[in-house]
Protein backbone atom coordinates (compact mmCIF):
# COMPACT_ATOMS: atom_id res chain seq x y z
CA UNK A 1 0.00 0.00 0.00
CA UNK A 2 1.36 3.90 -1.33
CA UNK A 3 -0.32 6.68 0.45
CA UNK A 4 1.55 9.83 0.19
CA UNK A 5 4.91 8.12 -0.77
CA UNK A 6 6.41 10.31 -2.83
CA UNK A 7 8.59 12.42 -0.57
CA UNK A 8 9.65 15.37 -2.88
CA UNK A 9 6.69 16.20 -3.38
CA UNK A 10 4.24 18.29 -0.55
CA UNK A 11 1.94 16.38 1.10
CA UNK A 12 -0.96 17.38 2.78
CA UNK A 13 -4.18 16.13 4.70
CA UNK A 14 -7.11 18.25 6.40
CA UNK A 15 -9.71 16.98 8.60
CA UNK A 16 -12.55 17.19 5.68
CA UNK A 17 -9.84 14.41 4.28
CA UNK A 18 -9.99 12.08 7.16
CA UNK A 19 -11.05 8.24 5.83
CA UNK A 20 -11.54 6.07 8.96
CA UNK A 21 -9.66 3.05 7.91
CA UNK A 22 -10.79 -0.13 10.66
CA UNK A 23 -7.65 -1.61 11.88
CA UNK A 24 -7.31 -5.58 12.62
CA UNK A 25 -8.13 -4.77 16.31
CA UNK A 26 -11.72 -4.05 17.16
CA UNK A 27 -12.06 -0.81 18.44
CA UNK A 28 -9.36 0.78 16.43
CA UNK A 29 -9.01 2.71 13.40
CA UNK A 30 -6.97 5.37 11.57
CA UNK A 31 -6.59 7.39 9.07
CA UNK A 32 -3.59 7.30 6.95
CA UNK A 33 -1.31 10.58 6.52
CA UNK A 34 1.52 8.11 4.60
CA UNK A 35 2.13 4.90 4.06
CA UNK A 36 4.75 2.53 2.42
CA UNK A 37 3.70 -1.36 3.37
CA UNK A 38 1.06 -3.38 4.61
CA UNK A 39 0.20 -4.03 8.00
CA UNK A 40 3.81 -3.91 8.35
CA UNK A 41 4.44 -0.63 7.15
CA UNK A 42 6.37 2.57 7.97
CA UNK A 43 3.44 4.96 8.49
CA UNK A 44 2.48 8.04 9.83
CA UNK A 45 -1.03 7.77 11.06
CA UNK A 46 -3.96 9.21 13.67
CA UNK A 47 -5.26 6.51 15.26
CA UNK A 48 -8.38 6.26 17.66
CA UNK A 49 -8.95 3.92 19.88
CA UNK A 50 -12.25 3.15 21.36
CA UNK A 51 -13.37 2.84 25.20
CA UNK A 52 -11.68 -0.29 26.59
CA UNK A 53 -9.80 -1.42 23.16
CA UNK A 54 -6.22 -2.77 23.01
CA UNK A 55 -3.26 -4.10 20.60
CA UNK A 56 -1.96 -7.36 21.54
CA UNK A 57 1.48 -7.03 22.80
CA UNK A 58 4.08 -6.18 19.63
CA UNK A 59 7.25 -5.79 19.25
CA UNK A 60 8.42 -2.17 16.99
CA UNK A 61 11.32 -3.24 14.73
CA UNK A 62 11.58 0.83 13.67
CA UNK A 63 10.79 2.50 16.66
CA UNK A 64 7.36 3.99 17.35
CA UNK A 65 5.81 8.46 18.02
CA UNK A 66 3.28 9.02 19.71
CA UNK A 67 1.49 12.40 20.92
CA UNK A 68 -2.02 11.90 22.64
CA UNK A 69 -3.95 14.40 20.94
CA UNK A 70 -7.07 13.01 23.06
CA UNK A 71 -8.47 10.81 26.04
CA UNK A 72 -5.80 8.84 27.72
CA UNK A 73 -4.07 6.23 25.87
CA UNK A 74 -1.95 3.35 28.18
CA UNK A 75 0.82 0.95 27.78
CA UNK A 76 2.00 -1.89 29.95
CA UNK A 77 3.90 0.97 32.33
CA UNK A 78 1.64 3.75 32.43
CA UNK A 79 -1.44 6.02 31.65
CA UNK A 80 -0.39 9.01 29.37
CA UNK A 81 -3.37 11.75 29.23
CA UNK A 82 -3.18 13.74 25.98
CA UNK A 83 -0.23 15.90 25.47
CA UNK A 84 2.28 13.18 26.70
CA UNK A 85 4.90 12.62 23.55
CA UNK A 86 6.42 9.34 23.51
CA UNK A 87 9.07 7.70 21.35
CA UNK A 88 9.85 3.83 21.78
CA UNK A 89 13.35 2.59 19.86
CA UNK A 90 13.74 0.06 17.70
CA UNK A 91 13.03 -3.19 19.12
CA UNK A 92 10.71 -1.80 21.77
CA UNK A 93 7.52 -4.11 23.42
CA UNK A 94 4.11 -3.11 24.44
CA UNK A 95 0.73 -3.69 24.88
CA UNK A 96 -1.18 -0.38 23.67
CA UNK A 97 -4.55 0.01 25.62
CA UNK A 98 -7.43 2.88 26.20
CA UNK A 99 -9.87 2.16 28.95
CA UNK A 100 -11.69 5.38 28.03
CA UNK A 101 -10.88 5.87 24.72
CA UNK A 102 -7.92 8.25 23.25
CA UNK A 103 -7.04 9.41 19.26
CA UNK A 104 -2.87 9.74 19.19
CA UNK A 105 -0.49 10.45 16.32
CA UNK A 106 1.41 7.69 15.78
CA UNK A 107 4.86 7.53 13.48
CA UNK A 108 6.06 3.83 12.90
CA UNK A 109 9.39 2.67 11.47
CA UNK A 110 11.07 6.10 11.27
CA UNK A 111 13.93 5.84 13.66
CA UNK A 112 17.90 5.39 12.61
CA UNK A 113 18.69 1.62 13.89
CA UNK A 114 20.98 3.67 16.43
CA UNK A 115 18.42 5.23 17.88
CA UNK A 116 17.83 3.74 21.57
CA UNK A 117 16.44 6.17 23.87
CA UNK A 118 12.93 5.50 25.44
CA UNK A 119 10.99 9.31 25.67
CA UNK A 120 8.45 10.82 27.75
CA UNK A 121 7.51 14.26 27.86
CA UNK A 122 4.49 15.54 29.16
CA UNK A 123 4.24 18.68 27.38
CA UNK A 124 1.47 20.13 29.66
CA UNK A 125 4.39 20.81 32.45
CA UNK A 126 5.10 24.69 31.72
CA UNK A 127 9.47 23.45 32.63
CA UNK A 128 9.02 22.11 29.70
CA UNK A 129 8.59 24.87 27.16
CA UNK A 130 10.86 28.18 26.58
CA UNK A 131 10.38 31.01 25.64
CA UNK A 132 11.60 32.48 22.40
CA UNK A 133 10.67 35.87 21.05
CA UNK A 134 7.43 35.06 19.43
CA UNK A 135 6.71 31.46 20.28
CA UNK A 136 7.13 29.48 22.72
CA UNK A 137 9.04 25.89 21.92
CA UNK A 138 8.81 22.62 23.90
CA UNK A 139 11.29 20.13 22.47
CA UNK A 140 10.81 16.53 22.54
CA UNK A 141 13.73 14.71 20.84
CA UNK A 142 16.92 15.72 18.69
CA UNK A 143 19.69 13.99 17.23
CA UNK A 144 21.91 14.54 14.33
CA UNK A 145 18.88 13.52 12.20
CA UNK A 146 15.96 15.03 13.20
CA UNK A 147 14.54 17.68 15.56
CA UNK A 148 11.11 17.10 17.12
CA UNK A 149 9.50 19.70 19.22
CA UNK A 150 5.91 21.47 19.82
CA UNK A 151 5.53 25.26 19.00
CA UNK A 152 3.00 27.65 20.41
CA UNK A 153 3.43 30.09 18.05
CA UNK A 154 2.15 34.70 18.50
CA UNK A 155 -0.19 35.70 15.64
CA UNK A 156 2.10 36.23 12.35
CA UNK A 157 5.09 34.10 13.94
CA UNK A 158 6.76 32.26 11.14
CA UNK A 159 7.24 29.01 10.94
CA UNK A 160 10.52 28.56 9.41
CA UNK A 161 13.83 30.73 9.21
CA UNK A 162 15.32 29.37 6.13
CA UNK A 163 15.69 26.53 4.24
CA UNK A 164 14.70 22.59 5.33
CA UNK A 165 16.09 19.35 4.51
CA UNK A 166 12.45 18.24 5.18
CA UNK A 167 9.62 19.37 7.38
CA UNK A 168 6.27 17.61 8.73
CA UNK A 169 3.44 19.71 10.83
CA UNK A 170 0.07 18.54 12.37
CA UNK A 171 -1.88 21.80 13.56
CA UNK A 172 -3.04 21.34 17.43
CA UNK A 173 -4.85 24.41 17.82
CA UNK A 174 -5.52 27.78 15.95
CA UNK A 175 -4.25 28.32 12.15
CA UNK A 176 -1.63 28.25 9.51
CA UNK A 177 -1.94 30.53 7.05
CA UNK A 178 0.78 29.95 3.66
CA UNK A 179 0.34 31.61 0.20
CA UNK A 180 -3.54 31.86 0.19
CA UNK A 181 -3.96 28.33 2.14
CA UNK A 182 -5.45 28.20 5.32
CA UNK A 183 -4.16 25.08 7.47
CA UNK A 184 -7.00 24.67 10.40
CA UNK A 185 -6.20 22.50 13.73
CA UNK A 186 -6.16 18.96 12.94
CA UNK A 187 -4.17 19.56 9.22
CA UNK A 188 -1.11 17.33 8.23
CA UNK A 189 2.00 18.56 6.46
CA UNK A 190 4.73 17.22 5.04
CA UNK A 191 7.12 19.03 3.38
CA UNK A 192 10.04 18.37 0.91
CA UNK A 193 13.68 19.55 1.34
CA UNK A 194 13.73 23.45 0.11
CA UNK A 195 13.01 26.61 0.86
CA UNK A 196 9.63 27.35 2.91
CA UNK A 197 9.28 30.55 4.27
CA UNK A 198 6.13 31.97 4.39
CA UNK A 199 4.10 29.44 6.85
CA UNK A 200 3.03 31.49 9.15
CA UNK A 201 0.03 31.68 12.12
CA UNK A 202 -3.44 32.87 11.67
CA UNK A 203 -4.32 35.97 13.98
CA UNK A 204 -5.64 33.82 17.30
CA UNK A 205 -2.04 32.19 16.82
CA UNK A 206 -1.22 28.51 16.42
CA UNK A 207 -0.38 25.62 18.24
CA UNK A 208 1.84 22.76 16.12
CA UNK A 209 3.82 19.23 16.03
CA UNK A 210 7.12 20.07 14.13
CA UNK A 211 9.53 17.69 13.14
CA UNK A 212 12.63 18.91 11.45
CA UNK A 213 15.07 16.89 9.02
CA UNK A 214 14.81 14.12 6.14
CA UNK A 215 12.76 11.40 6.25
CA UNK A 216 13.73 8.02 7.36
CA UNK A 217 13.10 5.15 5.79
CA UNK A 218 11.84 1.81 7.49
CA UNK A 219 15.18 0.39 7.73
CA UNK A 220 16.40 3.88 9.64
CA UNK A 221 18.82 5.17 6.60
CA UNK A 222 18.09 8.82 5.43
CA UNK A 223 16.45 9.54 2.29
Amino acid sequence: MLVNADFGRRAVVRPGDYEWVASPQHGVERVMLDRIGAEQARATSIVRYAPDSHFPRHAHPGGEEILVLDGVFSDDAADYPAGYYLRNPPGSVHTPSSRAGATIFVKLRQMTAGDNRQVRVDTRAPSAWRRDSDRAVCLLFESACEQVCLLRLDAGAAVFEGPLEGAEILVLAGELLADGECFAAGAWLRLPAGSWPDYRAGDAGARIYLKLGAPINADGSGR
